[in-house]
Parts: structure tokens; sequence; C-alpha cells
């Protein structure tokens, strides 16, 4: 079988890091993980101006409540693109709300308002130089993206829209934010795969040292279910919601399913996939959760543990060497139909094809295989489109994200990836063990991810470094 075109990725960037709509919905993990490519990239550690932090006001009042309006003023200018307080102040609030819900400690305001708003600039930055380069983002792209962000939060749009409108937050610039994360997204893929190289040396090293006794450093995958406090609770209430996470964690503890309690949790991010957190090394995790689970059992339930968020109830889910390889995966076998774009076929016009096939496809009126054959421009349509069994981090993250919400045999809606717009209907899915060609392939990966992550903190210490910026004082 010929290898599709894009079948091995050089990098594990995601579609979208999703971390400004993870944000605006609440998201325990998003400030901790974003914008990572994968599953572990860090902003990189920036030198900052000893001055003082921006001005920020307390975190808004309730709808209901009256409220006094706040004279805005520009905290920083970038490139002569400014920077407001209120820009910073809404930041701050929603990453206090992360950080309370993960349970971690939640750092001085003064403190986190500088790290906030050197965010900000950075970000500031590589979205200027996505634009200046020519990059850009169709708006199917950010439709689909709205389309996964609900998915995630197990919402429809709809649902969505109510949400954000409950939160205070206009659609228009929820979309705008996911705009702009997915030209950063682009920029980076660009600009940051070329620099990462790994070579089958490193490979074979790596899997030597993976194979050496107590390599690695030990990661957790947790599930938790989170009983809110409010901030003003009485004494009282207090009480009563520690019973509720306590009567949580004695049904945990009496076999009661995880994924039927953390149904009832209030971090909504959580709901849909029964509280998981994903396996994370232990640098990623609140101290108070290692304390609690470090020393317990796969299966193991802790809790209820306090934090400013409220009680959390956790379950060990898994827990491995956090670079370690999993010697068994799931693997998928897929076929796609692949429209790449040129001047006469843009992306719209692609999508519209493909949503035609989908419809054929569905009414029994086309076969999938007959029409990649026909119209598929990737080396697998001579197959049908057929793609063979495949792991995790064998597809580009657009494709694999799509793939992975599929059932068998269910055709997906357009997808954009940097190769074109795929079609692709799920077969069927098997656990497998890993043959020795797939271990180096995972080894090469699991290298090529943490040199993606070097590569990139470099990178954006660079673009940073390049950019003029002024910081203004509060008025006095």
């Amino acid at each position: 079988m010929t290898k599709p075109s894009f079948i091995l990725r050089p990098t594990l960037a995601p579609l979208v890091t999703a971390c400004t709509a993870l944000l605006l919905l609440g998201s325990a993990a998003a400030w901790a993980q974003s914008p990572r490519p994968s599953g572990g990239l860090r902003m990189p550690e920036i030198p900052q101006r000893p001055a003082a932090a921006p001005a920020v006001s307390a975190a808004p009042a309730t709808p209901a409540t009256p409220r006094v309006q706040q004279a805005d003023f520009i905290d920083a200018v970038v490139n002569s693109e400014p920077i407001t307080n209120s820009e910073v102040r809404t930041r701050l609030q929603r990453v206090q709300r992360q950080l309370a819900q993960q349970g971690g400690r939640v750092p001085p305001q003064e403190e986190l308002a500088k790290d906030v708003l050197e965010r900000l600039i950075v970000d500031r930055t590589q979205l200027q130089l996505a634009r200046e380069s020519g990059v850009r983002v169709d708006s199917y792209a950010v439709e689909a993206a709205v389309q996964t962000v609900a998915r995630q939060n197990q919402v429809t749009p709809a649902g969505l829209r109510e949400r954000l409108k409950a939160d205070n937050i206009a659609y228009s610039q929820f979309e705008a934010d996911l705009r702009n994360e997915l030209l950063i997204s682009r920029l980076r893929q660009r600009d940051v795969e070329p620099r990462v190289k790994v070579s089958d040396q490193e490979v074979e090293q790596f899997l030597a040292e993976q194979s050496s006794a107590g390599s690695g450093v030990l990661a957790l995958n947790l599930a938790q279910v989170l009983v809110a406090v409010p901030e003003n609770a009485s004494a009282g209430q207090v009480a009563t919601l520690q019973a509720q996470a306590q009567q949580v964690a004695d049904r945990a503890r009496s076999g009661t399913p995880f994924v039927e309690l953390a149904a009832t949790s209030a971090d909504p991010a959580g709901r849909g996939n029964g509280g998981e957190m994903g396996l994370r090394g232990l640098d990623r995790l609140p101290p108070l959760f290692i304390e609690a689970t470090q020393k317990l059992p796969v299966g193991g339930i802790a809790g209820p543990l306090r934090s400013g968020a409220g009680f959390h109830v956790l379950k060990v889910i898994e827990k491995k060497q956090a670079d370690g390889i999993d010697t068994s995966v799931t693997q998928s076998r897929a076929r796609h139909i692949l429209l790449t774009l040129t001047p006469q076929q843009n992306e719209a016009a692609a999508v519209q094809r493909l949503i035609s096939y989908k419809r054929r496809i569905e009414a029994g009126q086309a076969d999938f295989a007959a029409l990649a054959r026909e119209h598929s421009s990737d080396g697998s349509a001579k197959d049908g489109g057929e793609l063979g069994w495949a792991g995790p981090g064998m597809f580009v993250p657009e494709f694999e994200q799509a793939l992975n919400a599929l059932a068998p045999n269910q055709v997906s809606d357009p997808v954009v990836s940097r190769f074109g717009v795929h079609l692709i209907q799920l077969l069927e899915r098997r656990e497998s063990k890993l043959s020795p060609r797939e271990l180096r392939e995972a080894g090469r990966n699991a290298l090529r991810e943490k040199k993606f992550e070097e590569a990139y903190a470099l990178w954006a210490q660079e673009v940073r470094g390049r950019a003029y910026v002024e910081y203004r004082d509060a008025p006095q």
C-alpha cells in the first residue's frame, strides 16, 4: 500500500491549542496546558522588567449587581499595538479561576498579573508575525474549531452560545480569539517544525534508556469530581457541600462508576470524559493532588480534598513513567478522501465538494472507496483511500482529532489540515502490541515532541526579542 503523503507528521502541534476557548469555558487545565503543541509545551520563561504589575481591579460583580465602570488604560505597547488593562484583567480573572479549580496555589494577584501581561505580549508578537507573514485562516476552520470546543464541553453549538452569553462573553470575541489561536498555531507549525530533527542514533539511545529500570519521572492520570464552594459561602453551606463531596467519595469507594459521578462535577470540561485529566507529569499537577494520590494504587480514591475552588474527589486512573512508551496501543483503520487546494479550488469549494460526497455516501448513492479512487489527491487513492492500521501520533493532529471522535463506519465532516481538506471514515479499531518498528516510531515521536518543545521555546524568545515593547505605568 502506498503511504499517504501526510501520515508521518513532523510535529505534534494541535489543530487549535483551544487554550483561549477552554479558558473562556472554565476548563481547569487550560492555563497550565496552553498554548502547547500536542500534550506538553509550556510557554518559555522570558525575563520580565522589574516594574510594578499592571493595575488590576477586583473580579467583576455578577450581572445583577450594579457595577462601577473602571476607566481603561494601556499597560503595554507591542510594535505600536496596545495591550489594555481590561485585556489583562479579563485574562487574569480566567486564570485565577482555572488555578483555583485545579486545586493548586493561586499566586498573589500582583505576581500573576505580571505573568499574564507577559503572556499576552508573547501571544501578540506571534499573532503580528503570523499576519505579516501572510498566514491565513479560513472561516470554515474557525467554525470547525467552534464545533470542537462545543464537543469537548458536551454541548451543542447553540448550547455553547448560551454558555458564553451566561459568562458575559460576546460570541464575536470568542470567534476572534479562536481565529487568533489558529493563526498562531499555523505559524508555529511553519516556523518551528523545520528546526526539529531526530536521528536514528537518538531514537536507539532513547529506547535503551526507557528499558532501564527507574527511568523517567512518575506521571499520573487522575479523574476528579469537583464540588464547588462559593467564595462567600457560610460555614453551614461549606459543611453541606463537604458532606455532598464525602457522599461522592463513599459512592466511588463502594464501586459506583466514576464516570457516573463525574457527570455531577462542577467542572464542565470533565463531565464528558469521566472527569479524566489525562496523563501528566508531577510537575503539571497541583501538590494537593500529588500528595493525596501518589501512594494510592490504580483505582484508588482520594478525598474529599479542600482547595480554593471547593472539594475534590480523585480517582487514580493510571500510573506510569512520564517519558515511558506504551507497548500496547489502540489502533484505527481508516480511509479518506483528500482534496488539495489550488487557485481553481479554494478551501471553501473543497469543503462543499466533500459535504456533497458525504451526503451521497450516507444516502447510499455513492461508495466511499470509489469516490476516493476518482477524486482523492493522496497516494492512498488507488487503494480506495485506505490508510491501513495506525496508532496515536501517526497522523497530523487535525486528522487524528477528527478520527478519534468517530465511531466505526462513521464519516466525518470535512477536516482542514495543512495538506488540504479531508473526508474521513473510520472502519474499525483494535488493541495491538507495538512491533519493534512501531516501537521505534513511537520513540521517534516522543523525541520529536520533546525537541519541538525546546525549539518552540527558543523560537518564541526570538520572536519576543525582535519586538518593540513599551511598558506603561498605570495612571495615578
